[in-house]
């Protein structure tokens, strides 16, 4: 079935040759990477938000529903340092179904670690390289969140 599919995010959409970090200033290969993801999940049929304020007073890079309600959170690294130096991702796992690392072609992919999902992107577009284990939120805990995601993204389309 397509909406399971699109819950599932098993399909990856097909992105453009990436501008090597090394020639990018690293807020540019962000905003790329952030612009990209989020093209190719909604294009897999998910609501996304950047800047997602959790529960906990983390913000997560990308956070995705899916028509099911599976939310789906995605941590951009612009480089190796970005990954090296940040120590509050596992603080997001609590709060969705599934977590990836979102990364250039360019990045280390031997540095995200191997029971997280990975997204490779560009600004135009994403394929995920290896699909995050799913680990479902519990029902009071996931009306909460999806509660929050509502609330945000309603206030983001109100802003005037």
């Amino acid at each position: 079935m397509l909406e399971d599919s699109l819950c599932n995010a098993h399909e990856a959409v097909a992105a453009e040759p990436i501008v090597p970090a090394a020639t990018t200033p690293r807020p540019d290969v962000t905003l790329a990477l952030t612009r990209g993801i989020a093209r190719m999940m909604q294009d897999m049929g998910l609501a996304v938000l950047a800047e997602f304020k959790l529960p906990n007073g983390r913000r997560a890079d990308l956070a995705g529903l899916c028509p099911k309600g599976m939310l789906t959170i995605v941590e951009i690294k612009s480089c190796r340092e970005d990954l090296a130096v940040d120590t509050k991702w596992p603080e997001y796992k609590d709060y969705c179904d599934r977590f990836f690392f979102g990364v250039s072609e360019v990045f280390p992919f031997e540095m995200i670690p191997e029971e997280e999902g990975l997204i490779v992107a560009d600004a135009f577009g994403g394929a995920i390289l290896r699909e995050a284990a799913e680990d479902k939120l519990a029902g009071a805990r996931r009306k909460a969140v999806t509660l929050r995601f509502a609330r945000q993204a309603a206030s983001a389309a109100a802003a005037f």
